[in-house]
Protein backbone atom coordinates (compact mmCIF):
# COMPACT_ATOMS: atom_id res chain seq x y z
CA UNK A 1 0.00 0.00 0.00
CA UNK A 2 1.10 3.85 -0.72
CA UNK A 3 -0.36 4.96 2.50
CA UNK A 4 -1.18 2.90 5.42
CA UNK A 5 -2.59 5.00 8.68
CA UNK A 6 -3.51 2.23 11.13
CA UNK A 7 -5.74 3.68 14.20
CA UNK A 8 -4.01 7.35 14.83
CA UNK A 9 -5.42 9.14 17.60
CA UNK A 10 -4.14 13.22 18.10
CA UNK A 11 -5.38 15.16 21.06
CA UNK A 12 -5.19 18.91 21.30
CA UNK A 13 -5.42 18.98 24.92
CA UNK A 14 -8.90 17.81 26.04
CA UNK A 15 -10.48 17.98 22.52
CA UNK A 16 -9.92 14.55 20.16
CA UNK A 17 -9.38 15.45 16.55
CA UNK A 18 -8.44 11.79 15.30
CA UNK A 19 -9.74 9.01 17.69
CA UNK A 20 -8.64 5.78 16.21
CA UNK A 21 -8.33 6.09 12.07
CA UNK A 22 -7.98 3.75 9.87
CA UNK A 23 -7.69 3.26 5.92
CA UNK A 24 -4.92 2.33 3.42
CA UNK A 25 -4.54 3.88 0.05
CA UNK A 26 -2.87 1.76 -3.14
CA UNK A 27 -0.91 2.94 -6.28
CA UNK A 28 -3.30 4.91 -9.05
CA UNK A 29 -6.45 5.90 -6.72
CA UNK A 30 -7.71 8.88 -6.41
CA UNK A 31 -9.79 9.14 -2.96
CA UNK A 32 -11.92 12.18 -1.73
CA UNK A 33 -11.62 13.20 1.84
CA UNK A 34 -14.67 14.13 3.23
CA UNK A 35 -15.82 15.95 6.22
CA UNK A 36 -17.29 19.18 7.73
CA UNK A 37 -15.11 21.64 9.47
CA UNK A 38 -13.18 20.74 12.40
CA UNK A 39 -13.63 17.11 11.13
CA UNK A 40 -10.53 16.07 11.88
CA UNK A 41 -9.11 16.36 8.24
CA UNK A 42 -6.62 19.28 8.47
CA UNK A 43 -4.72 17.33 11.57
CA UNK A 44 -5.10 13.91 9.24
CA UNK A 45 -2.69 15.76 6.52
CA UNK A 46 -0.50 17.49 8.57
CA UNK A 47 0.12 14.18 10.44
CA UNK A 48 1.16 12.44 7.12
CA UNK A 49 3.30 15.34 5.91
CA UNK A 50 5.19 14.76 9.72
CA UNK A 51 4.04 18.71 10.62
CA UNK A 52 2.06 17.11 13.45
CA UNK A 53 2.72 14.08 15.26
CA UNK A 54 0.11 11.41 16.29
CA UNK A 55 -0.67 10.39 20.09
CA UNK A 56 -1.08 7.54 19.39
CA UNK A 57 -1.30 4.15 15.98
CA UNK A 58 0.78 4.23 12.96
CA UNK A 59 0.51 5.95 9.85
CA UNK A 60 3.09 5.13 6.73
CA UNK A 61 3.73 6.36 3.36
CA UNK A 62 5.41 3.93 1.51
CA UNK A 63 6.54 1.64 4.20
CA UNK A 64 7.95 4.87 6.02
CA UNK A 65 6.92 5.50 9.58
CA UNK A 66 5.94 9.64 9.72
CA UNK A 67 7.17 9.47 13.13
CA UNK A 68 10.31 7.90 12.60
CA UNK A 69 11.63 8.13 9.01
CA UNK A 70 10.34 11.69 8.27
CA UNK A 71 12.70 12.71 5.78
CA UNK A 72 11.72 9.91 3.83
CA UNK A 73 8.22 10.42 4.26
CA UNK A 74 8.62 14.02 2.89
CA UNK A 75 10.24 12.29 0.07
CA UNK A 76 7.66 10.55 -1.16
CA UNK A 77 4.62 13.18 -0.49
CA UNK A 78 3.69 15.92 -3.06
CA UNK A 79 1.95 18.18 -0.81
CA UNK A 80 -0.75 20.81 -1.94
CA UNK A 81 -2.02 23.32 0.91
CA UNK A 82 -5.22 25.11 0.53
CA UNK A 83 -3.84 28.28 0.68
CA UNK A 84 -0.73 27.58 -1.67
CA UNK A 85 2.02 29.40 -0.75
CA UNK A 86 4.66 30.71 -3.69
CA UNK A 87 7.18 33.64 -3.81
CA UNK A 88 4.82 35.77 -6.20
CA UNK A 89 7.86 38.04 -6.88
CA UNK A 90 9.69 34.76 -8.69
CA UNK A 91 9.54 33.25 -12.38
CA UNK A 92 7.96 30.21 -12.69
CA UNK A 93 11.16 28.42 -13.67
CA UNK A 94 13.35 29.95 -10.77
CA UNK A 95 10.64 28.75 -8.07
CA UNK A 96 10.31 25.33 -9.57
CA UNK A 97 14.52 25.56 -9.99
CA UNK A 98 14.52 26.63 -6.10
CA UNK A 99 11.78 23.92 -4.91
CA UNK A 100 14.28 21.33 -7.01
CA UNK A 101 17.43 22.19 -5.04
CA UNK A 102 15.46 21.99 -1.71
CA UNK A 103 14.46 18.14 -2.82
CA UNK A 104 18.13 17.41 -4.56
CA UNK A 105 17.12 16.72 -7.71
CA UNK A 106 18.00 17.65 -10.93
CA UNK A 107 16.77 20.74 -12.84
CA UNK A 108 16.14 18.78 -15.68
CA UNK A 109 12.80 17.85 -13.84
CA UNK A 110 11.55 21.48 -14.33
CA UNK A 111 10.75 20.58 -17.88
CA UNK A 112 9.51 17.84 -17.08
CA UNK A 113 6.41 19.02 -14.68
CA UNK A 114 5.89 22.53 -16.70
CA UNK A 115 5.39 20.34 -19.81
CA UNK A 116 3.18 17.75 -17.19
CA UNK A 117 1.34 20.54 -15.32
CA UNK A 118 0.32 22.44 -19.10
CA UNK A 119 2.63 25.55 -17.64
CA UNK A 120 4.82 25.84 -20.91
CA UNK A 121 2.60 29.17 -22.35
CA UNK A 122 3.24 31.21 -18.83
CA UNK A 123 6.71 29.63 -17.75
CA UNK A 124 8.33 32.68 -18.64
CA UNK A 125 6.41 34.80 -16.24
CA UNK A 126 6.42 35.70 -12.58
CA UNK A 127 4.17 34.14 -11.07
CA UNK A 128 1.96 37.18 -9.31
CA UNK A 129 1.47 37.74 -13.07
CA UNK A 130 -0.30 34.55 -13.37
CA UNK A 131 -4.12 33.47 -13.02
CA UNK A 132 -5.12 31.65 -10.22
CA UNK A 133 -5.56 28.57 -12.38
CA UNK A 134 -2.00 28.79 -13.27
CA UNK A 135 -0.73 29.56 -9.77
CA UNK A 136 -2.30 26.37 -9.13
CA UNK A 137 -0.30 24.45 -12.06
CA UNK A 138 2.85 25.99 -10.46
CA UNK A 139 2.00 24.25 -7.05
CA UNK A 140 1.14 21.00 -8.87
CA UNK A 141 4.41 21.50 -10.05
CA UNK A 142 6.32 22.17 -7.37
CA UNK A 143 4.42 19.13 -5.56
CA UNK A 144 5.51 16.99 -8.82
CA UNK A 145 9.09 18.27 -8.85
CA UNK A 146 10.80 15.13 -7.08
CA UNK A 147 8.30 12.37 -8.14
CA UNK A 148 6.44 11.22 -5.37
CA UNK A 149 4.41 8.83 -5.12
CA UNK A 150 1.68 10.28 -2.93
CA UNK A 151 0.10 13.34 -3.34
CA UNK A 152 -1.58 15.49 -0.87
CA UNK A 153 -4.31 18.03 -2.27
CA UNK A 154 -5.95 20.11 0.12
CA UNK A 155 -9.16 22.00 -1.53
CA UNK A 156 -6.97 22.32 -5.02
CA UNK A 157 -9.65 24.08 -6.85
CA UNK A 158 -11.20 26.35 -4.77
CA UNK A 159 -11.63 29.72 -6.29
CA UNK A 160 -11.14 28.85 -9.83
CA UNK A 161 -13.71 29.67 -12.77
CA UNK A 162 -15.31 27.16 -14.52
CA UNK A 163 -12.72 26.69 -17.40
CA UNK A 164 -9.85 26.56 -14.34
CA UNK A 165 -11.78 24.17 -12.32
CA UNK A 166 -11.98 21.77 -15.36
CA UNK A 167 -8.50 21.98 -16.45
CA UNK A 168 -6.91 21.34 -13.19
CA UNK A 169 -9.65 18.42 -12.89
CA UNK A 170 -8.06 17.02 -15.96
CA UNK A 171 -4.97 17.25 -14.89
CA UNK A 172 -5.56 15.47 -11.29
CA UNK A 173 -6.76 12.58 -12.93
CA UNK A 174 -4.28 12.63 -15.25
CA UNK A 175 -1.69 12.61 -12.33
CA UNK A 176 -3.52 9.86 -10.11
CA UNK A 177 -3.08 7.27 -13.18
CA UNK A 178 0.19 6.84 -12.24
CA UNK A 179 0.57 8.50 -8.33
CA UNK A 180 -1.94 8.04 -5.02
CA UNK A 181 -3.78 11.04 -4.33
CA UNK A 182 -6.10 12.14 -1.26
CA UNK A 183 -8.00 14.81 -2.22
CA UNK A 184 -9.63 16.94 0.44
CA UNK A 185 -12.41 18.90 -0.56
CA UNK A 186 -16.17 20.31 0.25
CA UNK A 187 -17.45 19.93 -3.11
CA UNK A 188 -19.01 17.02 -4.11
CA UNK A 189 -19.19 17.15 -7.35
CA UNK A 190 -15.70 17.17 -7.58
CA UNK A 191 -15.38 14.17 -5.47
CA UNK A 192 -18.05 12.74 -8.32
CA UNK A 193 -15.97 13.81 -11.13
CA UNK A 194 -12.34 13.16 -9.99
CA UNK A 195 -12.18 10.14 -7.62
CA UNK A 196 -12.66 6.97 -7.18
CA UNK A 197 -13.45 6.19 -3.71
CA UNK A 198 -14.81 8.63 -0.82
CA UNK A 199 -13.62 8.74 2.68
CA UNK A 200 -15.60 10.88 5.23
CA UNK A 201 -14.55 11.90 8.65
CA UNK A 202 -17.23 13.55 11.18
CA UNK A 203 -15.76 14.41 14.59
CA UNK A 204 -12.53 12.58 14.20
CA UNK A 205 -14.25 9.57 13.22
CA UNK A 206 -14.05 7.70 9.94
CA UNK A 207 -18.21 7.31 9.42
CA UNK A 208 -17.56 6.15 5.35
CA UNK A 209 -15.26 4.39 2.95
CA UNK A 210 -16.41 2.95 0.07
CA UNK A 211 -15.86 3.18 -3.98
CA UNK A 212 -17.68 5.79 -5.68
CA UNK A 213 -19.36 3.08 -8.16
CA UNK A 214 -20.79 1.57 -5.71
CA UNK A 215 -22.46 4.94 -4.07
CA UNK A 216 -23.81 5.88 -7.45
CA UNK A 217 -25.65 2.68 -7.32
CA UNK A 218 -28.47 4.69 -5.77
CA UNK A 219 -31.36 5.13 -8.09
CA UNK A 220 -32.28 9.18 -7.89
CA UNK A 221 -30.22 11.45 -10.09
CA UNK A 222 -30.68 14.78 -11.44
CA UNK A 223 -29.88 16.05 -15.07
CA UNK A 224 -29.60 20.38 -15.15
CA UNK A 225 -30.16 21.32 -18.49
CA UNK A 226 -29.95 24.71 -19.67
CA UNK A 227 -31.98 25.45 -22.80
CA UNK A 228 -31.66 28.57 -25.92
CA UNK A 229 -35.51 28.45 -25.62
CA UNK A 230 -38.40 28.01 -22.59
CA UNK A 231 -39.84 24.90 -22.18
CA UNK A 232 -43.19 23.71 -20.63
CA UNK A 233 -42.17 21.40 -17.52
CA UNK A 234 -44.87 19.50 -18.44
CA UNK A 235 -43.27 18.47 -21.62
CA UNK A 236 -40.41 17.47 -19.98
CA UNK A 237 -42.22 14.89 -17.22
CA UNK A 238 -43.33 12.95 -20.57
CA UNK A 239 -39.51 11.94 -20.38
CA UNK A 240 -39.14 8.13 -19.01
CA UNK A 241 -38.14 7.61 -15.63
CA UNK A 242 -39.11 11.67 -14.19
CA UNK A 243 -40.48 11.83 -10.84
CA UNK A 244 -40.39 15.99 -11.29
CA UNK A 245 -39.01 18.43 -12.78
CA UNK A 246 -38.49 22.21 -11.43
CA UNK A 247 -37.03 25.77 -13.19
CA UNK A 248 -34.90 27.76 -10.63
CA UNK A 249 -35.15 30.38 -13.24
CA UNK A 250 -34.74 31.51 -16.79
CA UNK A 251 -34.40 28.60 -18.97
CA UNK A 252 -33.00 25.86 -16.73
CA UNK A 253 -34.34 23.32 -15.84
CA UNK A 254 -33.61 20.45 -12.85
CA UNK A 255 -34.99 16.65 -13.85
CA UNK A 256 -35.31 14.44 -11.01
CA UNK A 257 -35.07 10.51 -12.58
CA UNK A 258 -35.26 7.83 -10.99
CA UNK A 259 -33.16 5.19 -12.61
CA UNK A 260 -29.38 3.77 -12.70
CA UNK A 261 -29.08 4.59 -16.46
CA UNK A 262 -27.75 8.09 -17.76
CA UNK A 263 -30.57 10.20 -18.83
CA UNK A 264 -28.52 12.47 -20.79
CA UNK A 265 -29.10 10.82 -24.04
CA UNK A 266 -32.62 10.73 -23.23
CA UNK A 267 -32.01 15.00 -22.87
CA UNK A 268 -29.99 15.14 -25.74
CA UNK A 269 -33.03 13.33 -28.00
CA UNK A 270 -35.53 15.70 -26.20
CA UNK A 271 -33.49 18.89 -27.72
CA UNK A 272 -33.14 17.50 -30.82
CA UNK A 273 -37.07 16.32 -31.68
CA UNK A 274 -38.00 20.02 -30.16
CA UNK A 275 -35.45 21.86 -31.83
CA UNK A 276 -33.66 23.09 -28.81
CA UNK A 277 -30.05 24.07 -28.81
CA UNK A 278 -28.53 23.16 -24.92
CA UNK A 279 -26.31 25.79 -23.47
CA UNK A 280 -25.34 23.64 -20.58
CA UNK A 281 -25.86 20.10 -19.08
CA UNK A 282 -24.98 18.05 -16.20
CA UNK A 283 -25.45 15.15 -13.98
CA UNK A 284 -25.53 14.31 -10.53
CA UNK A 285 -26.43 11.37 -8.25
CA UNK A 286 -27.99 12.64 -5.11
CA UNK A 287 -26.72 10.02 -3.21
CA UNK A 288 -22.99 10.96 -1.77
CA UNK A 289 -24.83 14.36 -0.58
CA UNK A 290 -27.47 12.63 1.68
CA UNK A 291 -24.52 10.33 2.57
CA UNK A 292 -22.78 13.04 3.54
CA UNK A 293 -25.60 15.59 5.16
CA UNK A 294 -27.12 11.75 7.22
CA UNK A 295 -23.78 11.32 8.54
CA UNK A 296 -22.27 14.27 9.54
CA UNK A 297 -25.24 15.47 11.27
CA UNK A 298 -26.11 12.91 13.50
Amino acid sequence: MSLEIQNISKHYGDQLALDAVSFSLKKGEIVGFLGPNGAGKSTLMKILTTYLHQDNGIAKVNGYSTSEEKRKVQRSIGYLPEHNPLYTDMYVKEYLAFNAKVHGVSKERIATVVQQTGLTPEAHKKIGQLSKGYRQRVGLAAALIHDPEVLIFDEPTTGLDPNQLIEIRELIKTIGKEKTVLLSTHIMQEVEAICDRVIIINKGTIVLDQSLSELKGGQQQIVTVEFDYRVETVALQTLPHVERVENPGGFQYDIYFYTKTDMRSEVFDFAHDNGLKILQLHQRNTTLEKQFTELTQK
